[in-house]
């Protein structure tokens, strides 16, 4: 199995660290305001979002803004806030403030801000399900509402529920939802939802409702909008959506087209060949920065006809390596306050990195450049696998020293800004295979240990099968092995971090069958990437989500799920 196939990654990393660093160090209250509600042609000035110094120095911070309605500055110790709707329609509009200091650590940051302009309740809603299936609409109002429901026939389908708080005090996520009752047959059945209480007087409506029960196809995309930035001239940005089926039958996409309602040239959608993914390109070529607004329409078989996805591609423009701040990620499994062992895969996100096409490794030991791209962790110069535009995928060295650290990215000598790092002598992480909670975990026939799986070599493991666990993040080995290089085959480089295997969850009044490992360490011939060997014990519950965790001397790894069976 390929290095590449082996590794999931993932897109949001949150990592905070209380010791200060020789430097200023950016810290913000929060990093995406709204949705807020304006009126038509009004303004409002949400809560200021707060910063502070968790380093040395004096923060001396600079405020840009991505759009003509949204506007910040800098005082005392919080960013204020001031959105002008001006003569914007209703809708959903967001831009973002860039937070900056060259002589910070962890800066530059982004703050999204979302402003909806006019009422965000619907005038009306069309809900398509199967028999027994529900549909639902959100927005979010600044007021606490009250409604009244009507439905034909008496016929219990709708409702409004408050979905819990938002952003900030002052704003309520709400979501109408229409369920269709087991037995109801299909056809389109009418209600309405009167809703009153918000200070905000165009909320105070009459939203008429349409419930639409079918057995056909009916088409989801997912994600709903799009949102994609690149700067001037760089390589164009790719996104998939997945057009899902919510329905019953077979869905079937007969075109997909695309129209930019600002700019021209730049939106493109094509459906991938052999799956319900529709590929939407945006090219910021010849775009000033800047931006733009387009539709991708997807025409189908479905019951609810065309679907619709907005897309708000914003260009920027041009400037050195951009490293978000908390986007060193570690390639297992990564969670809020996640440190990056010694040896570790880890991907850091961002902008910028490379305007050249991606590039991967072609050989070993890894490079410490690609497309004239560099990363260095605390001024030492790391080993990397890939480099894109947005993305790289880096080895941490092994002599990395454990505690807070600093890294950048420089471009053929264009240096980036500084992003804070924690690093740890090991954190064991089992990479994960994508499906559910399933992990990277092979039987001894070269099978996955899940359910048996369309498409997929696969079936569960059975108590005295061996197991190979695939994982990241278990620090240096015995005998040592130099950073960027690949893992000997003799002797066998071991990882003492881990021992044994907890099989089955563990709490008050079940502890999980544990079965000590046969080896634990470097696969053969690749590069930061473990394996584990072990047996699966006789005592393992059986079922299609057992979990599995590894477990040492060092911190125990989060669990991954496979699928086990009686012998």
């Amino acid at each position: 199995m390929g290095l590449k196939n082996i590794i999931t990654l993932s897109v949001v990393f949150l990592l905070t660290i209380g010791t200060a660093l020789a430097a200023p160090q950016l810290r913000l209250a929060q990093t995406a305001v709204g949705p807020v509600v304006v009126a038509v042609g009004g303004s409002t000035a949400p809560p200021a979002v707060a910063f502070r110094n968790a380093g040395d120095g004096t923060l001396n911070l600079k405020t840009a803004s991505s759009a003509s309605w949204l506007l910040a500055s800098v005082s005392g110790a919080q960013i204020n806030i001031s959105l002008q709707a001006g003569s914007l329609a209703r809708g959903l509009y967001t831009g973002f403030v860039t937070v900056s200091d060259p002589n910070a650590v962890d800066a530059p940051q982004t703050i999204s801000v979302t402003m909806q302009v006019g009422s965000a309740i619907l005038d009306n809603a069309n809900f398509y399900v199967a028999p027994g299936g529900t549909a639902s609409a959100s927005f979010t109002t600044g007021s606490k509402l009250t409604s009244v429901i009507t439905t034909q026939g008496n016929v219990p389908f709708l409702s409004l529920a408050l979905d819990g708080a938002g952003s900030f005090a002052f704003t309520y996520p709400y979501r109408i939802a229409a369920t269709a009752p087991a037995g109801l047959a299909n056809g389109p059945y009418t209600g309405s939802v009167a809703i009153s209480g918000s200070s905000f007087a165009p909320d105070n409506k009459i939203v008429p409702v349409t419930l639409n029960v079918t057995s056909q196809p009916i088409a989801q995309p997912n994600p709903a909008i799009i949102l994609a930035r690149a700067a001037q001239n760089s390589p164009k940005a790719v996104q998939g959506v997945n057009i899902g089926n919510s329905g019953l039958g077979t869905l079937n996409i007969s075109s997909v087209t695309a129209a930019m309602t600002s700019g021209s040239g730049w939106l493109s959608a094509v459906q991938s060949s052999g799956a319900q993914v529709v590929l939407i390109t945006e090219d910021p070529a010849g775009l000033t920065p800047g931006s733009y607004f387009g539709t991708v329409t997807v025409a189908s078989n479905a019951a609810n006809g065309n679907v619709s996805i907005p897309v708000q591609f914003d260009v920027v423009a041009p400037g050195p390596p951009f490293s978000y701040s908390n986007g060193a990620l570690n390639n297992g499994q990564s969670d809020i306050g996640d440190p990056l062992a010694d040896g570790a895969i880890v991907s850091l996100y961002g902008e910028q990195f490379t305007t050249s096409a991606p590039q991967q490794n072609s050989g070993l030991p890894l490079p410490t450049s690609l497309n004239g791209v560099s990363v260095f962790v605390n001024d030492q110069i790391v080993p990397l696998y890939y480099v894109s535009y947005g993305q790289i995928n880096f080895q941490m060295p092994y002599n990395a020293t454990v505690g807070n650290a600093v890294m950048r990215v420089e471009n053929n000598g264009q240096r980036g800004n500084s992003i804070s790092l924690q690093i740890a002598d090991a954190t064991p992480r089992i990479l994960k295979l994508g499906i559910q909670n399933y992990g990277i975990v092979v039987n001894q026939d070269g099978s996955f240990p899940i359910p048996v799986t369309a498409g997929i070599f696969s079936h569960p493991a059975k108590p005295g099968d061996i197991l190979v666990i695939y994982a990241t993040g278990l620090g240096q080995t015995t005998p040592p092995v130099t950073s960027g290089a690949a893992a000997p085959t003799s002797p066998l480089a071991g990882a003492p971090s881990v021992t044994h295997v907890q099989f089955g969850a563990s709490n008050l009044f079940v502890q999980p069958a544990t079965s000590n490992v046969q080896f634990a360490g470097l696969t053969p011939g690749f590069v930061g990437l473990y394996q584990i060997n072990v047996a699966v014990p006789p005592d393992t519950p059986l079922g299609d989500q057992v979990t599995i965790t590894l477990a040492g001397s060092g911190p125990a790894s989060r669990s991954a799920a496979i699928a086990v069976q009686a012998p």
